[in-house]
């Protein structure tokens, strides 16, 4: 014997030597299930707790199904119990330790997940065991499992799930079966890193839970599994695009009330916000715990349903008629002086009214200059119906009717129209003969009619004029309403921006 060691060691009698481990090997399964049963737990005494040493290596997270609340993982489970029967010694079978044959062979403890949700209860593979010479059984298995999870999606994005993975005998309790923790922990040294879910621990816990149905224990071991979602998609995704279509509501206050956009905008930004919520509801388990995002677009939509209900509010203001009332004292005094101050609003209606004033100065300037020559006119043509013209002559039978024209007077012949004539006021000098002469006369035809027009002429004037001031204060009022509620809902964008991102940090 002391010369087969070197011979076994040899490379050239490495086949010898195999093949002496492999009768020895197939000797030893003979002797070892000869008289040997799979059915009974491997104990030389029935009131023995045989001890199974549990460890769960998470490999890799397959699919994380929120909807369902169903995860898929791949873990590989390692199971080590003492089997009394299946001993041997090494110096008999020529120093034969370890021996691996199917687990079907030996008995196995019927540990389970409790909480699978595997329709076929088959997603196990059937390797071998490695069998110790001192009786010890290791059995490695690879199993792709899904097991049950709530979800919590009340921080969504920003959420931190935990998934327990509960595993324990279906048949055997505490007095016959005794589950320990191989680690404190599962194993990750092996894991596949999700583009999904950040995996931040798998603690172990051991439990000795009392069913109803039995007053025996029932040990069992719970994984916990820590998950944080990797936010980055959503944020890029989802958050980003509701903040960007966000800050466009408040912009709506911003447009002119005249560009007939105010109302499409909001309506545009609502159907916006209304497709991004219908991603999200789709993709989140139907339950009473709303995700934080689908807060945010709900305060968002909700918000955007009241600027655009402003917006139709202010556009009624701005588009006030001339039989709109005054502006009342309190509100041209909060709203047109403190309030515009706030709003940074420097000339209130500038675009409106500063046309409209300048024009007002240069027509007031030429009313007054048309009322003093109306005036100069009226006293020129007075002191011309006072005065009576005596012209005298063959030469001189007609007033040219140009004479009388700039003073708006008229000059009728009477000789002409009526032939009728008139004594002349006979000359004193001299003691002339008195002679006939043709009496010419200027008058002006109409005059207070005229006068009853002009009047109303400038009387409309200056309650058009009082109208058009009286709209403008209304359309004042709509523009500093206008740049209140744009800088007010652009705090509310801003502070719901920072509170959602906020849970990111």
């Amino acid at each position: 014997s002391i010369l087969s060691i070197p011979i076994c060691n040899c490379p050239l009698f490495a086949l010898v030597c195999w093949g002496a481990h492999g009768r020895f090997a197939q000797k030893l399964l003979n002797d070892l299930f000869s008289n040997y049963t799979n059915a009974l737990r491997p104990v030389e005494d029935t009131d023995y707790i045989i001890n199974v040493t549990l460890q769960i290596t998470l490999s890799q997270i397959i699919d994380m199904d929120e909807r369902n609340q169903i995860l898929t993982t791949y873990l590989w489970v390692r199971q080590v119990w003492m089997d009394a029967f299946l001993t041997w010694k090494k110096e008999e079978y020529d120093g034969l330790d370890t021996i691996r044959i199917p687990s079907s062979y030996v008995w196995r403890p019927d540990i389970v997940l409790y909480n699978s949700a595997d329709d076929e209860f088959s997603s196990s593979m059937e390797t071998n065991v490695v069998l110790r010479h001192d009786g010890q059984v290791m059995w490695d298995q690879p199993a792709i499992t899904k097991s049950s999870c709530s979800v919590d999606v009340a921080f969504f994005p920003f959420d931190l799930q935990q998934c327990p993975f509960t595993f324990g005998s279906w048949t055997h309790n505490g007095n016959q079966m005794d589950l320990i923790n191989a680690l404190d922990s599962a194993d990750l040294a092996d894991f596949v890193p999700n583009v999904e879910w950040e995996v931040l621990g798998m603690p172990a816990k051991k439990n000795v839970i009392l069913y109803g149905c039995c007053s025996d224990p029932y040990p069992d071991i719970t994984f916990m599994l820590h998950l944080k979602r990797r936010s980055s998609f959503y944020i890029f995704n989802l958050l980003i695009p509701c903040m960007m279509i966000s800050f466009l509501a408040p912009l709506g206050f911003y447009l002119p009330a005249d560009s007939g956009e105010k109302v499409s905008l909001g309506v545009t930004v609502l159907l916006a916000l209304t497709v991004f919520q219908l991603l999200v509801a789709e993709s989140m388990p139907p339950s009473e715990s709303v995700p934080l995002i689908g807060k945010y677009y709900i305060a968002t939509m909700t918000m955007v349903t009241a600027s655009t209900a402003l917006t139709i509010f202010i556009m009624n203001i701005h588009h006030c008629g001339p039989e709109a009332q005054p502006v009342p004292a309190w509100a041209s005094r909060l709203i047109l002086k403190h309030l515009a101050r706030i709003c940074f609003v420097q000339e209130v209606g500038e675009n409106c009214l500063g046309s409209s004033q300048r024009k007002k100065h240069v027509l007031t300037q030429q009313e007054s200059d048309a009322t003093s020559a109306g005036d100069a006119h009226w006293e020129e043509g007075a002191q011309g119906r006072a005065g009576q013209a005596e012209l005298r002559g063959a030469g001189h039978s007609r007033i040219r009717p140009m004479e009388w024209k700039e003073d708006l007077l008229v000059t009728i012949d009477h000789s002409e129209d009526s032939g009728a004539t008139a004594e002349g006021v006979e000359s004193v000098e001299g003691g002339a003969k008195k002679s006939p002469v043709l009496e010419k006369t200027a008058c002006v035809c109409h005059h207070q009619e005229v006068c009853n027009h002009v009047e109303y002429i400038a009387q409309s004037y200056r309650d058009q004029r009082e109208t058009q001031i009286r709209v403008g204060e209304w359309r004042k009022v709509a523009k500093v309403m206008d740049r209140f509620f744009m800088w007010l809902f652009f705090i509310m964008v801003f502070i719901m921006s920072i509170l959602i991102l906020g849970k990111a940090v």
